[in-house]
């Protein structure tokens, strides 16, 4: 098999752990509005990224101002803003998304890459804003819920990321050495958060898309997951 790394992308030694973002790493966000996008119309595609842009943006917000609420409140918030931005019809499609963004499809990488790292020893967790219940409901109809052997909520601190005390979490929930974590993320400013709280980080840049001028820099960078069991060794 061809190595799916470029020649002059390091390897990560020592890895005992890796934790996964959720939202846009594991599971695709935007295939919630797919499944809809006929009843939804032209503006599908908008309301998908508006969508995800506030429901980001809040949480982010929430964390400064100190108004936790969990992540399925924030996302029909922003849910509902999108909609309302868009001048969307609510009644024949927001209670779908909602439950649409229960049973998101995963990337076809994932399964594959999970099933691979476990049978190799690596312990495996997903690190992720989402409520338990979202969560685990997510990863049950993606097919995860048998490769994954923790499931870590920000709930559990009730801050967002990328305040340091949720990164914590996979130390503290593991017993592992934060130098011994691989933390893998779609999302630039999340790989930016768990740098600074000093866990090894693996920005998988889909888009390829420029860095982030935020601190706290990837230790690695993938197109797309299939490359991670080679990164760390495999």
């Amino acid at each position: 098999m061809d190595d799916p790394l470029l020649p002059h992308t390091p390897r990560m030694a020592g890895i005992q752990a890796c934790v996964f973002d959720a939202y846009g790493t594991l599971f695709d966000v935007h295939s919630a509005v797919r499944r809809l996008a006929r009843t939804i119309g032209a503006e599908a595609d908008r309301l998908s990224e508006l969508w995800r842009a506030r429901q980001l943006e809040y949480t982010w917000l929430r964390s400064l101002m100190e108004r936790h609420a969990d992540f399925w409140q924030v996302t029909g918030d922003a849910l509902d803003y999108a909609l309302d931005r868009l001048q969307i019809d609510p009644a024949p499609v927001r209670d779908a998304l909602m439950q649409a963004y229960l049973a998101l499809d995963p990337y076809p990488d994932a399964p594959g890459v999970l099933d691979r790292l476990r049978g190799a020893g690596l312990r495996i967790a997903i690190l992720s804003n989402g409520e338990p219940t979202m969560l685990e409901a997510a990863a049950r109809s993606a097919g995860l819920s048998g490769l994954v052997d923790h499931i870590l909520s920000v709930e559990a601190v009730g801050v967002y990321k990328p305040q340091p005390r949720v990164y914590a979490l996979a130390t503290t929930s593991l017993g592992v050495a934060a130098s011994q974590i691989a933390f893998v993320s779609s999302n630039a400013w999340d790989v930016s958060g768990a740098s600074c709280a000093g866990l090894r980080t693996v920005w998988i840049n889909r888009l390829g898309a420029p860095a982030e001028r935020l601190p706290g820099r990837a230790t690695c960078e993938l197109q797309d997951l299939s490359g991670l069991p080679a990164l760390v060794g495999l």
